[in-house]
C-alpha cells in the first residue's frame, strides 16, 4: 500500500518555516522568559538605601552606650579638676603657713636682745641704751634679708613711688624738692614696699 506524504494544513504554520515579514511569532515553549529587572539601576525609579554607600547604620542602643562613655569621661574629667584644685589649696596654705613661720622665727633673736635689755636696765641705766640700738638694728637687718631695705636717706630728690609728703618746708639750704627730714622711715622697694617714708620738702619757689 502506497504511503502518501501528509500535507501540511495551511492553518497551522509550520515552526521551521520563516515567519513572514511583520507578524508575530508565538512564544515557544521551550525558550526561557525573561523577568523584569528588580534590582537598582540606570532605568529605575529606586533610589539606593542608606546601607547601600554608608555602611550600617547605628542603632539606638550603640548611640546610648556612646553617650554614657562621654558623661563617664565628663565626670572623671570634673573630678580630676576638683582634685587638682583642692590639692592646689592645700599646697598653697602650706607654703604660707611655712612662710610666717620663717618671718616669725627671723624676729626671735630680736625679741631675745629686747628681754636681755630690760634684764639689765635696773642695773646699769646707760646700757639700755646701746641695746635698743643694737635691737633696732637686727630688726632692720631682719627686714632686709626678708627683701624689705629701710629706707631714710634725706637730701635725695622726691620721689612719689617711695615718700611721702606730711610736710613742706622753707630750707635755703636744701635744694627745692629734696627731702629734708624724714619722720619714719620706708621699707621695700616697687611691689614689695611695705610702706613708703613720710618725709618733708623743700618748698619750691
Amino acid at each position: 500500500m502506497p504511503i502518501h506524504p501528509r500535507e501540511s494544513d495551511p492553518a497551522v504554520p509550520d515552526p521551521a518555516d520563516p515567519a513572514p515579514e511583520g507578524a508575530v511569532r508565538p512564544p515557544r515553549g521551550d525558550l526561557p522568559r525573561s523577568s523584569p529587572p528588580t534590582g537598582p539601576g540606570p532605568d529605575t525609579d529606586e533610589e539606593p538605601g542608606p546601607d547601600a554607600a554608608g555602611g550600617p547604620v547605628p542603632s539606638k542602643d550603640e548611640h546610648t552606650v556612646e553617650l554614657k562613655e562621654l558623661e563617664d569621661r565628663w565626670r572623671r574629667a570634673l573630678a580630676d579638676l576638683d582634685n587638682l584644685r583642692k590639692r592646689h589649696t592645700r599646697e598653697l596654705e602650706r607654703e604660707r603657713t611655712s612662710e610666717r613661720s620663717r618671718t616669725a622665727a627671723a624676729f626671735l633673736p630680736v625679741l631675745d636682745n629686747l628681754e636681755l635689755a630690760l634684764t639689765h636696765a635696773g642695773s646699769d641705766p646707760g646700757a639700755i641704751v646701746e641695746g635698743v640700738r643694737a635691737v633696732r638694728d637686727q630688726g632692720m637687718n631682719v627686714l632686709e634679708l626678708l627683701g624689705y631695705p629701710r629706707h631714710a636717706e634725706t637730701g635725695v630728690a622726691f620721689d612719689p613711688a617711695r615718700h611721702e609728703v606730711v610736710g613742706v618746708v622753707q630750707d635755703p639750704d636744701a635744694p627745692p624738692g629734696t627731702v629734708v627730714e624724714v619722720l619714719r622711715p620706708g621699707y621695700g622697694d616697687g611691689e614689695r614696699q611695705l610702706r613708703p617714708a613720710a618725709v618733708t620738702v623743700a618748698k619750691r619757689e
